[in-house]
């Protein structure tokens, strides 16, 4: 398994070895590639800077995509969390199978009014990677002493082309907040970006030990959404953009002619 920030989409690439890890037996290398950045994100998210413990509850947004799936499986490994996941209706049979007790959705409901009707206090922890006024909402969804990271603004891309006039709208409606606010509110923001962890390979090298140990006790596993070779990227992108997907999608070289026709005989 490797981490980089770029340059991954082609068949060889050069990446220092203290980028790599083996991966654990019995994992597919789909597995390996859908591994270490949604997993490492989501662990450092919800244990690093959520510091989760039993009996808290969480709001993943964008549940059914690849970070997070990645924190719904570790908050599993937490006696007694509670997960609220925002994700489109046609994908709330698949949360509620790997463990959203309470699977929301955004496009129609107003996700902050349905989680006060479930948990009038709020929640403990947000996951955002929405950015714009979805941050705001999510700090004000917090409990005393709640925690939100902010890992994303995927709210400056609407549909499959990026629109100026949201993009403006978000930038605008962006969250902010001082140090004497958060004195008085009691609560905690927090920023996440992995790309800018290059060089912090102690750290990340023990997270991924843990990831490890946890996929090898059966507690987690990378959800594929699908499999798709090099030339049909953009479908790959459209599957994402569309959010169709529940779970990683995984770009492959393409099999050479030779070796599929020596498998066929």
């Amino acid at each position: 398994m490797v981490l980089a920030r770029s340059g991954l989409w082609q068949e060889v690439v050069n990446v220092p070895a203290n980028q790599t890890w083996l991966m654990p037996e019995g994992m597919s290398f789909e597995e390996g590639a859908a591994f270490p950045v949604n997993y490492i994100t989501a662990y450092m998210i919800l244990f690093d800077f959520g510091n989760l413990r039993p009996n808290q509850s969480v709001l993943i947004h964008m549940a059914a995509g690849g970070v997070g799936t990645a924190a719904v499986q570790l908050c599993k490994t937490v006696e007694n969390v509670t997960i609220f996941g925002t994700a489109s209706a046609s994908k709330h049979d698949a949360l509620r199978e790997s463990g959203v007790a309470h699977p929301i959705d955004y496009r129609t409901i107003d996700y902050v009014e349905e989680v006060r009707k479930i948990s009038p206090k709020g929640v403990d922890i947000v996951m955002d990677p929405l950015g714009g006024s979805d941050t705001s909402k999510a700090f004000h969804l917090l409990k005393p002493m709640g925690k939100l990271i902010t890992y994303g603004v995927s709210n400056l891309i609407t549909g499959q082309k990026k629109n100026l006039m949201a993009m403006a709208k978000t930038w605008w409606n962006q969250f902010s907040i001082n140090a004497l606010q958060l004195l008085h509110h009691n609560k905690a923001v927090c920023g996440y970006d992995l790309g800018n962890m290059d060089e912090e390979y102690e750290l990340l090298g023990g997270v991924i030990t843990k990831l490890i140990n946890l996929y090898s006790q059966g507690k987690i596993k990378p959800k594929i959404d699908s499999v798709w070779p090099f030339e049909q990227v953009a479908d790959a992108m459209r599957q994402m953009q569309e959010k169709k997907n529940v779970g990683k999608v995984i770009l492959v070289p393409e099999v050479p002619k030779e070796e599929s026709k020596k498998e066929e005989n």
